[in-house]
């Protein structure tokens, strides 16, 4: 074992400070959602999809002996965001986009705007890129002006999780030369969705990426789709497996990007802004540090010299995502999801049970 490094000091050299913990970057929510948990630590909005979207689902039972067929998902996708088919790449889950996008491109300089989903990081190393991580300070929004110059890859969520901001420039980072990919898992959770880029195919490089998990509960079911340059999408359909989207997925993505349940979805994005407020008012009165700018249905919390919070809320049987697996968190963050008020009072009380207690000194 090597001796650990020292520094020099009065009375001589003393042990160097250690060397913080990297990030488990493939750490997420539902690792702490143990059953039996108030679970708030996954921000998927309930524990079904509605009724109406489950029977279209029961129904499409009865295709799974043919193989999958993508155009009417396709034409609904190009509908939605007014984009031709040869910019839509639909994907098993945001996820395989980012696996897809690391294994195609080849960037030299890779940057990834922290705090953040830490999927798209964790996909480009392991295709063995080199990323470079832009950590932003509080209130999290970026200034395209803070991504180098050199930076051939920009990968950037909005709203970012898990602080909720949205970032309104994000059309400047935009250049030839430059792919752009922004995660808007959360996008359709922002009433009118008014920083969206899924429409701009007119911006060079610019890839952003959907999906339909959070907002209809389909977690396990995995459906998204890709957004982006023609030439691009083709090389990215080209890396995919045969029939990598399910029957079932696809009947989700054409079910739920009709335009009444998108209208749904915008009414029920007000709702959880209301929600959201009512959280937010309530765990500041409680002593909670909250993130500033949310506009996400979760939000980024702290008690300043308790990182021992998120623990003591699980011995009172409520699930919270720790915030320390997001580069530029620490223990002491940690993120809820945005519930109902039966919930909101819940957790209230806990957080303030958990603070009257004192830190836990064993």
């Amino acid at each position: 074992m090597q001796p650990p490094a020292t520094r020099p000091g009065p009375g001589g050299p003393h042990p160097a400070p250690p060397e913080p913990a990297e990030p488990d970057l493939r750490h997420h929510g539902d690792a702490e959602a143990t059953p039996g948990l108030l679970d708030l630590a996954v921000n998927v909005r309930g524990t079904a999809p509605p009724p109406w979207l489950t029977g279209r689902l029961v129904r499409g039972l009865e295709r799974l002996g043919a193989y999958p067929d993508q155009r009417a998902a396709t034409d609904a996708v190009c509908r939605r965001h007014d984009r031709p088919a040869g910019e839509v790449l639909l994907t098993s889950g945001a996820a395989e986009a980012f696996v897809l996008l690391a294994r195609v491109l080849r960037p030299r300089y890779a940057v990834c705007v922290h705090p953040g989903f830490t999927e798209p990081e964790a996909a480009l190393r392991a295709a063995g890129h080199e990323v470079h991580r832009l950590v932003l300070a509080p209130p999290y929004v970026l200034d395209p002006a803070e991504v180098p110059p050199e930076a051939d890859l920009v990968v950037v969520g909005n709203p970012t999780n898990p602080t909720g901001v949205v970032h309104e420039r994000l059309a400047e980072l935009c250049r030839p030369g430059r792919t752009v990919v922004v995660d808007e898992a959360f996008a359709d959770a922002v009433p009118g969705e008014p920083h969206s880029l899924a429409g701009r195919g007119d911006l060079p490089g610019l890839v952003v990426v959907r999906s339909l998990t959070k907002t209809w509960a389909l977690a396990g079911l995995r459906v998204g789709y890709l957004l982006g340059p023609a030439p691009l999408v083709a090389r990215l359909r080209d890396a995919q497996p045969l029939w990598a989207v399910s029957t079932l997925a696809l009947i989700a993505l054409e079910t739920c990007l009709a335009r009444g349940p998108v209208a749904s979805a915008a009414r029920d994005a007000r709702v959880t802004a209301e929600q959201r407020a009512a959280l937010e008012q309530a765990l500041t009165a409680a002593g909670v540090e909250v993130g500033p700018g949310s506009r996400a249905p979760y939000l980024l919390c702290r008690v300043p010299g308790r990182p021992d919070v998120r623990d003591a809320l699980r011995t009172r049987g409520i699930a919270v995502r720790r915030g320390d697996t997001f580069p530029g968190l620490t223990p002491e963050h940690w993120r809820t999801a945005v519930r109902g008020p039966d919930e909101t009072a819940r957790l209230v009380a806990a957080v303030r049970a958990v603070l009257a207690d004192g830190p836990d000194r064993s």
